[in-house]
């Protein structure tokens, strides 16, 4: 049990073990981060490929579709915090691996509507509008990473204030689902911040709340923090390219 610590595998969390350990944790973490983004991709470009255009429109159409959209989203919901739940307590590397897959699995589906919406405006407008979503996407994630990296700073205090954030977020997403309205890029814009906090928490997580472990969860932190920055970016490219 080295370090004191008294989990199941006897490992430290990562912001009190040896620099080497600690170093190997992040690199394993950002390692799966990165597969789990190369899967993310394999499975939309495997869907896109292989079920037809006008398939996607009708499935994209009834996914939106008045209160379906809110069905999506609590089933997305429950799927994701059954996923993080499963890989952050598990007590074995499999399970981990297991709670990665069907998270990856869960966004890739309730981005179809939003890919197929942008793949087609792009098309009509000329603009790759994934491709120009996913660098503004990667930058900010890059930057916010470094600044967390280099300053070593612990920011899980804003933890309670995402929470809440996120629930007021929630509540006008069903009211605006509800009622019909839309953001406009102000909102998304305010989106765009929260999902910026919770990558900022995310990494602060990463480096002071995970064992060395739980590299596997770690990635699952973080690519679920991308994929709601992604989420947004992408909704703002869309409202912003005329």
């Amino acid at each position: 049990m080295a370090y004191g610590t008294d989990n199941v595998y006897g490992s430290p969390l990562a912001a009190a073990a040896q620099a080497t350990d600690r170093a190997v944790f992040l690199r394993r973490t950002y390692l799966h981060l990165a597969g789990a983004i190369g899967l993310f991709m394999l499975i939309e470009g495997l869907i896109f490929a292989l079920v037809p255009e006008q398939t996607l429109l009708r499935l994209t159409g009834r996914m939106i579709q008045g209160y379906m959209w809110l069905v999506v989203l609590l089933a997305f919901m429950a799927v994701s915090w059954f996923a993080e739940n499963m890989a952050r307590n598990a007590q074995s590397l499999s399970t981990q691996y297991l709670g990665l897959g069907l998270y990856v699995l869960a966004e890739a589906v309730i981005f179809i509507p939003l890919l197929v919406i942008a793949q087609r405006l792009g098309a009509a407008d000329g603009e790759n509008l994934i491709l120009k979503a996913a660098i503004i996407t990667g930058i900010a994630f890059v930057g916010l990473t470094a600044i967390i990296m280099a300053t070593g700073a612990d920011f899980r205090w804003i933890r309670t204030t995402l929470f809440a954030a996120t629930w007021i977020a929630v509540g006008v997403i069903v009211v605006g689902v509800l009622f019909g309205f839309t953001f406009g890029l102000l909102g998304i814009g305010l989106f765009i911040a929260l999902a910026c906090g919770w990558i900022i928490y995310t990494t602060s997580e990463v480096l002071h709340g995970y064992y060395t472990h739980q590299y596997v969860a770690a990635a699952l932190a973080l690519f679920a923090s991308v994929a709601l920055l992604f989420w947004y970016v992408l909704q703002f490219v869309i409202a912003s390219r005329d």
